[in-house]
């Protein structure tokens, strides 16, 4: 009998370090293990993703990297992550997608990333649906520096906040009909995706989490 509590006891040593490391008692759960794409699929340009100093970074043609790492689609949701860009660059974070081969992607919506970029809605915006200016952002990032996305969806409403500065309360109107032909920009459920929007952007992506919520 005393031995097999002890054995009892040294596997649930050895299994739950790499459970704990996977999601903490709170809920949060990686998304990115710091050294590999496991958990993501690269789409179109395969070449313009890689991982630099320990953190997935995007630099070349459009391209999307989508989240496979949970068979369950993501519907009430908290997700994190820190981001860096150097000037002129481009990228986003989009939700309530799904995975797509080619193309910008139809479902879901985008929260930009852009600071010093050319396009005018900047970083935290929901793209096209609520947009954000640099004058909003003053003083709240920079380029070259790390900065934390915080993304919430639950039931219709959605909050984004840039370095804790809510960006976006948005509520989404019961039977919201598609933005458009080519893009829904609506809620339902479904994955993440990171962007890769050209050739002259660079940006890197640590720390994703996400806690589902009821």
């Amino acid at each position: 009998m005393f031995r097999t509590v002890m054995l009892i006891t040294l596997a649930a040593v050895l299994v739950s370090p790499a459970h704990a490391a996977d999601k903490d008692s709170d809920g949060w759960k990686s998304m990115y293990d710091g050294k590999s794409f496991a958990g993501w699929k690269k789409t179109e340009h395969l070449d313009s993703w890689n991982i630099a100093d320990g953190n997935l970074q995007c630099t070349g043609e459009r391209s999307h990297l989508f989240y496979v790492g949970d068979d369950k689609p993501f519907r009430n949701f908290e997700f994190e992550c820190e981001v860096m860009t150097t000037p002129g660059s481009n990228a986003g974070i989009y939700f309530h997608t799904k995975l797509q081969q080619e193309g910008w992607p139809k479902h879901g919506y985008e929260c930009q990333v852009n600071i010093t970029h050319k396009d005018p809605k900047k970083t935290g915006s929901l793209y096209g649906v609520v947009n954000v200016g640099a004058e909003d952002l003053k003083d709240v990032v920079r380029d070259n520096e790390w900065y934390k996305t915080y993304i919430k969806v639950e039931g219709r409403h959605i909050t984004i906040k840039v370095n804790d500065k809510v960006t976006v309360d948005f509520t989404e109107e019961d039977g919201q009909g598609a933005f458009s032909g080519a893009f829904e920009r609506r809620l339902g459920e479904g994955t993440f995706a990171l962007q890769a929007h050209d050739p002259k952007s660079v940006v890197s992506f640590r720390n994703l989490k996400v806690r589902r919520l009821p």
